[in-house]
């Protein structure tokens, strides 16, 4: 590539010329911007210093590409499907390894990718975006999105849906093999009544995508590791910060910076609170300024290097205060239930046997107890769901851990009626013996000590 294309380019109305002149200008700055895409210049000097340091290696994503494509394709062929349409950005970053504004696209459904069982993967995404897919080596081609939610379309959304339809039927007759059954994770009614209308029938793609998500590869072991690396350093730099005075607000901004920096994406939620606000959980962070003394707990859910997700939970002491008897106590039995349920863990356990096997919070903090006792974790929160064995009902499914699964295991301990509560939470991968917590950050030992 020539590196000095556009520096010294006069500043002047743009005059076409040939075709050919434009499509060779089109050319060289997809190749100019394709070069500078943040997955290609990588994750910077701290975070790579800090993956030494820990003696992480780096992932080979190209193996990691295919290996999900695989998974995907696997998914595909037990179901019978010719292929299957991505809206979730997550879902598309699994299938291509290529990002456009995450977040945006999450609330706007635009961009989209379709993944052929015995054909091309496609991915349809804004104008002028080409350079954001071609570092990843499995897009086979890039075509302009056809967007049809009312932002757009307004109401003609029926005429959008239309073109987009035939789009989609188009590449199901070219590549399903005679197969006119897809699959699509998220999509709007519209959507479904027109392509069943041209007779395709829809099916399930949260089901292909969760399930192709549910087994690790090394790579992606690799990539995950360091995504935990680099959420623990992150969450160093907010306990340092904890100080009394320091609003809830301003130390949680410590921990989006530090991910930032690092290279990491975003954070799912705002789940930080200190002193009275820890009772009951699932407060979000706010302008209180935490005291000398308070108990400050968060749950990261942090998205991080290479787009996985470190969801870790840690509860901390505010200031040099002793912590009182009620403190400890609570700590103390938030600590003992995650290394008693982790202690579960190995393969070929059935998920019912599991939860029914964990030790559950004491009857005062029952009621207030966290929602699940363990869930899946990747890319994002995945399946399984596993809740306490008292929420278990008829249609909670069932199923084996394997190895190369990742589970996130869960306490929270506040009393009904409390003043204050705990949340711990590890992350941990199923191995062929057993298991392996890939969270190391330390649990306060200030809480811990009698």
């Amino acid at each position: 590539m020539n590196s000095n294309f556009g520096r010294h380019r006069k500043i002047m109305p743009f005059e076409p010329g040939s075709e050919n002149d434009i499509k060779a200008l089109r050319s060289q700055a997809r190749e100019k911007a394709a070069a500078l895409n943040q997955h290609v210049l990588g994750y910077g000097a701290q975070a790579e210093s800090e993956w030494a340091g820990a003696g992480i290696a780096a992932p080979d994503l190209p193996a990691m590409r295919r290996y999900r494509l695989e998974r995907i394709r696997a998914e595909l062929r037990k179901r019978d499907l010719a292929g299957i349409v991505l809206y979730d950005p997550i879902n598309i970053r699994y299938a291509t390894d290529s990002t456009n504004m995450q977040l945006w696209v999450a609330h706007n459904p635009t961009r989209h990718c379709f993944v052929a069982t015995d054909g091309p993967v496609i991915l349809f995404d804004y104008f002028s975006c080409e350079h954001l897919s071609d570092h990843s080596g499995v897009v086979d081609e890039v075509r302009p999105a056809v967007s049809w939610m009312y932002l757009y379309s307004g109401e003609l959304t029926d005429k959008k849906v239309r073109r987009w339809a035939s789009g989609i039927c188009e590449l199901v007759r070219e590549h399903g093999g005679g197969t006119r059954r897809i699959a699509i994770d998220h999509i709007n009614p519209e959507g479904v009544a027109e392509l069943e209308r041209m007779g395709v029938g829809i099916h399930n793609g949260e089901a292909v995508m969760e399930n192709a998500r549910l087994i690790k590869s090394p790579d992606e072991l690799l990539a995950m590791r360091r995504a935990i690396v680099a959420c623990e350093a992150a969450m160093k730099e907010m306990q340092h910060a904890l100080k009394p005075g320091i609003s809830e607000n301003e130390l949680w901004a410590e921990l989006h910076r530090g991910n930032i920096a690092r290279g990491g994406e975003w954070i799912e939620t705002r789940l930080l609170s200190s002193g009275p606000r820890t009772n009951p959980w699932f407060q979000e962070c706010s302008s209180r300024f935490v005291e000398a003394g308070d108990l400050v707990a968060f749950d990261t859910d942090l998205i991080g290097p290479y787009g996985f997700c470190a969801d870790l939970s840690r509860t901390w002491l505010c200031g040099d205060k002793q912590p009182t008897d009620e403190q400890r106590d609570l700590y103390r039995i938030a600590a003992e239930q995650i290394a008693f349920n982790i202690d579960l863990m190995r393969p070929g356990i059935s998920f019912r046997d599991l939860v029914e096997r964990s030790t559950v919070p004491p009857a005062d903090c029952f009621p207030a107890r966290y929602g699940v006792l363990y869930h899946g974790v990747g890319l994002a929160d995945e399946y399984p769901t596993l809740p306490h064995a008292a929420d278990w009902t008829d249609d909670t499914p069932d199923g084996l851990l394997e190895p190369g699964m990742v589970l996130c295991v869960e306490s929270y301990i506040g009393r009904l009626g409390g003043h204050e509560g705990v949340k711990i939470e590890e992350q941990v991968l199923i191995t062929e013996t057993g298991n392996e917590q890939l969270s190391t950050y330390p649990l306060e030992q200030a809480l811990l000590e009698n």
